[in-house]
C-alpha cells in the first residue's frame, strides 16, 4: 500500500465515494462525470484519485465492507453474551449496509482486499454462531455454515422489507435487529 493520502486528498476520496454510492443507487450505469459533479468536485479530481470505473468499483466495495467490519468492532462482540453481541452486531450492520446499499447488495469487484475483508467479516460471524450456540442460543446441531447464510439473507431482507419507505420508523436498525435476530432463533413458529 502507498503512503498515507494528506487530509484534503482523503475528503475528497470520501465525498467521491460517498457520492458514487448516492448516485449509483439511482442509475448503476451513472458515468464517472455525474459521480464527480455529486461529489462537488470536477471530472479531473475524480480521474486523479480512481483512474477508472472499474477502480473506482473496487475501492467501494473495499471501502464498505472496511465500514461493515469496523461496525461489527464497534459492537465488541468479545465482551457481552452472545445474545446482546448478535443484536449489536446485527444493529451496526444494519445502520452501515443501510448507508451503502448499492455497494453491499450488488455484484461489486473483488479485489484481494475487499476479499479478505469479507473473509474476515465471515470469521467474526461464524466466530458469534458458535459462541451462540456454546450459549445454549442456537441449537447444538445447528449448522454454523448455513445459519451464517440465513443470517445473512435475513439482514438483506430486513433492509428490502415492504412499506419501509414509506414508514421511516420501519428503517430502524434496532428494530430491524430485534426483527432479524426473533427470525433467526424462532424462525415464524410459535413462540413458547
Amino acid at each position: 500500500m502507498g503512503r498515507p493520502l494528506r487530509a484534503d486528498a482523503e475528503r475528497s476520496v470520501r465525498a467521491i465515494l460517498e457520492a458514487a454510492e448516492r448516485v449509483l443507487a439511482e442509475d448503476a450505469g451513472a458515468s464517472m462525470e455525474q459521480i464527480a459533479e455529486a461529489a462537488g468536485l470536477t471530472r479531473i479530481t475524480v480521474h486523479r484519485r480512481f483512474a477508472n470505473r472499474q477502480a473506482l468499483l473496487e475501492a467501494l466495495a473495499v471501502s464498505a465492507k472496511q465500514q461493515l467490519l469496523d461496525a461489527i468492532g464497534e459492537a465488541r462482540p468479545d465482551s457481552a453474551p452472545a445474545l446482546v453481541a448478535l443484536y449489536r452486531v446485527t444493529a451496526n450492520t444494519l445502520r452501515v449496509k443501510s448507508t451503502w446499499r448499492f455497494t453491499l447488495s450488488h455484484a461489486t469487484p473483488h479485489t484481494t482486499a475487499a476479499a479478505a475483508l469479507w473473509e474476515e467479516i465471515d470469521a467474526y460471524t461464524l466466530e458469534l454462531m458458535t459462541r451462540a450456540q456454546n450459549e445454549g442460543i442456537l441449537a447444538p446441531d445447528a449448522d454454523l455454515d448455513w445459519t451464517r447464510q440465513v443470517y445473512y439473507a435475513l439482514l438483506s431482507e430486513a433492509l428490502n422489507r415492504p412499506g419501509t419507505d414509506q414508514d421511516p420508523a420501519a428503517k430502524d436498525p434496532d428494530a430491524l435487529a430485534a426483527l432479524v435476530i426473533d427470525t433467526l432463533l424462532h424462525g415464524a413458529g410459535p413462540h413458547a
